[in-house]
């Protein structure tokens, strides 16, 4: 009875009084007054007067509200769901739309818009497992959009954004939306800065699902969705965008290339490259935010393959640190051009020494060579040449694949770089650091007693020059810090046992100690005095603790 004779009747009646009031209120009672599956199975009559009504109805709501109620009704009975098929009632909704946007020739975008996110959200609820239908109801926007520019309006560009969200929300997985083909096309038409809140929901969706992306294609597809984020944008301007936001985008950039992860190691070698490419075309800004964690991203690929080698010419090279190892020295010259000259370095000791583990001498020794060109030509500030110059200490203390005559060259430079440093107290740490270099508890490390003891006596005569520098511009010789740091050193070698170093040395610095503090009349440096004391008590307690050490402490006398 509905079918036949009411909803006809009342639809006749509805179209004819052309009053845009009426009508919208008329057909919104229609919607909310009669059950769900009345309007199930009379879709194609009720939709059928849409069209008709006069063209300043606001038919998107009441339409909206006809697919919202439909997809709660599907919600909350997942029995009715055969009927909707049945009825075909996404291709009956789908086509309504589209001849209501044809037939409201005004329509503006946003209204348009707010139907495709309605029929999409209708989609999502009633069929999650069409991609085919979410794929249509993006190409019919795209449709709509097509030969417009960017959108301008601020509300259209908010529905865009809704609608894009719609399926990572329901999906959980991106994966999901990068199937659909239409969804990078819709993607187009937002402005620069949308174009970057999209990426970050992207990205954000990713994160919290711990989605991992496993092949290059897919990355090919996610980094063109992303690449707001990844590169400058034609027309976007540089200034625009704060400091911190900025550091934000690129971190959560960062963040996602962890998130890139297939166990096949051709295929990981594959999105390395996928990931190096279109991220070296982010420029001097983006670039030391990103390469970072490109860098170690490539370098667990290289401890996943250490030990294996191969021959890496021709185009399909299978995955071998050889290869992995090019393309990082590549990736980080580019962050060397910025120019950022102490993360570059930093870089190149990291690689240093995966190339260590997997047994290639040169090119550790090339990553070295890098780090060293880098230290001299680009790092000028004091502060950073410490802090490089340890770095590179630290590094070279732990490789042990050098040669003897390589591993010379390279612990003659440090030396002499250590010894150059403008501050006094600088040179003294640099050099005395350097003795680590001659000997490493490993076992086939090296064990050079004389040249240890040759960079403490070095690092004492600095120290001692510190002392009369300090004399002579301020009146008194200064702290004695360094002397008790050179202490612990010299204990740090004799309980490892190298013959140069004798308790006679030992009790010689002590008393060496014991007079510079005498002589100094300024005020006594508390830090320098507690640390001489705990140095003197751990002799003490090395004494009494007996042994094979405690024998060698006997005679030196501490208190």
């Amino acid at each position: 009875m509905y079918k036949e004779n009411v909803l006809p009747r009342i639809s006749e009646q509805v179209v004819n009084c052309k009053d845009d009031l009426a009508q919208f209120y008329l057909m919104d009672c229609i919607i909310q007054v009669f059950p769900d599956e009345y309007h199930l199975q009379t879709l194609e009559t009720l939709l059928s007067a849409f069209p008709q009504l006069q063209p300043s109805v606001d038919i998107k709501t009441v339409l909206s509200q006809l697919m919202d109620r439909l997809s709660n009704y599907a919600a909350t009975s997942p029995e009715v769901l055969p009927e909707f098929l049945q009825v075909e009632a996404f291709a009956k909704f789908s086509n309504a739309i589209g001849k209501v946007i044809e037939a409201q020739v005004d329509m503006p975008v946003v209204g348009a818009v707010t139907l495709y996110v309605s029929l999409l959200t209708f989609t999502l609820r009633v069929h999650p497992d069409r991609l085919d239908y979410v794929d249509q109801v993006l190409g019919a926007c795209v449709k709509k959009l097509s030969g417009k520019e960017k959108l301008e309006d601020s509300r259209a560009t908010k529905q865009i954004v809704a609608l894009l969200s719609a399926p990572l929300e329901k999906y959980s997985n991106i994966v999901t939306a990068l199937e659909l083909s239409n969804y990078p096309r819709v993607m187009d038409y937002l402005d620069n800065a949308t174009t970057k809140v999209m990426a970050l929901v992207i990205i954000q969706s990713i994160m919290k699902n711990t989605t991992c992306i496993s092949t290059s294609d897919k990355i090919e597809a996610l980094f063109d969705l992303i690449k707001g984020l990844i590169k400058d944008m034609d027309g976007a301007q540089d200034d625009e965008l704060d400091e911190e936001d900025f550091k934000e985008e690129q971190n959560s950039v960062a963040r996602l290339i962890h998130m890139l992860h297939n166990d096949d190691h051709d295929e990981m070698l594959k999105i390395l490259c996928t990931v190096q490419k279109h991220i070296l075309q982010g420029g001097p800004k983006r670039l030391p935010f990103t390469v970072p964690s490109l860098v170690f991203s490539a370098l667990k690929l290289v401890r996943r393959l250490q030990g294996q080698d191969g021959d890496v010419t021709g185009e399909e090279v299978p995955a071998t640190p050889k290869k992995i190892f090019q393309i990082l020295h590549q990736t980080i010259e580019a962050l060397q051009c910025i120019p950022c000259p102490e993360l570059s370095l930093r870089l190149y000791l990291q690689c240093a020494e995966a190339a260590n583990d997997c047994d290639l001498e040169p090119v550790a020794y090339e990553f070295f060579t890098q780090a060293f060109i880098l230290y001299e030509e680009e790092i000028a500030d004091s502060k950073a040449q410490i802090t490089a110059l340890h770095l590179i200490i630290g590094t070279l203390q732990r490789m042990n694949i050098f040669g003897v005559e390589n591993r010379d060259t390279l612990t003659h430079k440090t030396t002499g770089y250590s010894a150059k440093l403008l501050k006094k107290p600088d040179q003294c740490r640099a050099v005395y650091a350097c003795s680590h270099l001659f000997w490493t508890d490993d076992q086939d490390g090296i064990m050079d007693g004389e040249r240890v003891l040759l960079c403490l006596k070095r690092a004492l005569r600095i120290a001692n020059a510190a002392q009369q520098m300090a004399n002579v511009s301020k009146g008194s010789s200064g702290s004695v810090i360094l002397f008790i740091e050179i202490l612990n050193k010299y204990l740090y070698f004799f309980e490892k046992g190298i013959p140069q170093i004798t308790n006679t040395v030992i009790q010689d610095l002590i008393e060496l100690i014991r007079t510079e503090k005498q002589n100094d009349s300024s005020a006594s440096d508390p830090s320098a005095e507690a640390f001489f004391a705990s140095t003197l008590r751990y002799i003490e307690f090395q004494k009494q603790k007996g042994g094979s050490i405690g024998e060698k402490y006997e005679q030196i006398k501490a208190s």
